[in-house]
């Protein structure tokens, strides 16, 4: 009796694994193999790498070259610059110093200036002409320049001086002293300087030779004052 129970149920599970087969078929080794919808989706699963790459592009996704860089807002964010601030004691941070006290300082008008007070101070002490030098020196450059005028005159000699040419006249220092501006100029110039004494013999120099001369002036001037001119206060050759 058992033996029969294990043929009928056997025949009864043939029956039903036939009817099954029947209803859901199955796969040969041409047909894809269903996904698993619990399972992430393999990469380029039923597209070839041009249909990846331009869904990618689509949904912002990066490419292959780029899938494992990773982005932070701190890098992508672009950073600003330290503002850039010169030390007070160098030549920059001497003209801002000087600017913030009088914002009508202008560099390129107080150069231009330099320049033709530099042919103006030469040539006024060559020709020792005092009244023309006080305005434009500090009380006591105009009484080096002063005593060099008389003791000239009292050897009976004259000065000759001609400036062929001012090369370069450029800022070398600037400094803010209270209200008080100092800006430094180192001038070079072609020069003709000729010493004669009473009966016009030469007796320094060379007529008709001009010579290379560096000049460092200091000119200074009170920021707060309603003065716009600046006095010459140093004099280095």
């Amino acid at each position: 009796m058992a033996y029969l129970d294990i043929i009928v149920f056997a025949l009864v599970a043939a029956v039903l694994i036939f009817k099954l087969r029947a209803i859901l078929g199955r796969r040969n080794d041409g047909e894809e193999q269903r996904p698993n919808p619990f399972s992430a989706p393999s990469r380029g699963a039923g597209k070839d790498k041009k249909a990846e790459k331009d869904d990618g592009a689509r949904d912002g996704n990066l490419g292959d070259d780029e899938e494992n860089v990773i982005r932070s807002e701190k890098f992508d964010r672009p950073r600003a610059l330290p503002a850039f601030k010169a030390a007070p004691e160098s030549l920059i941070g001497g003209i801002e110093a000087i600017t913030a006290a009088d914002p009508s300082f202008d560099e390129k008008a107080f150069l231009a200036g330099a320049r033709s007070a530099f042919g103006m101070i030469v040539s006024a002490f060559a020709a020792g002409e005092l009244k023309v030098l006080k305005p434009l020196l500090s009380s006591r450059v105009f009484a080096q320049f002063e005593q060099a005028v008389q003791e000239r005159q009292k050897a009976g000699e004259r000065q000759e001086t001609e400036i062929k040419n001012i090369r370069d006249a450029d800022l070398a220092r600037a400094k803010l002293e209270g209200t008080r501006a100092l800006l430094t100029v180192k001038y070079v110039s072609d020069q003709i300087n000729v010493t004669r004494d009473a009966a016009g013999n030469v007796v320094a120099g060379l007529p008709g030779k001009a010579e290379e001369v560096e000049d460092s002036w200091t000119f200074a001037r009170d920021v707060k004052s309603g003065d716009p001119n600046w006095l010459l206060v140093e004099t280095r050759s």
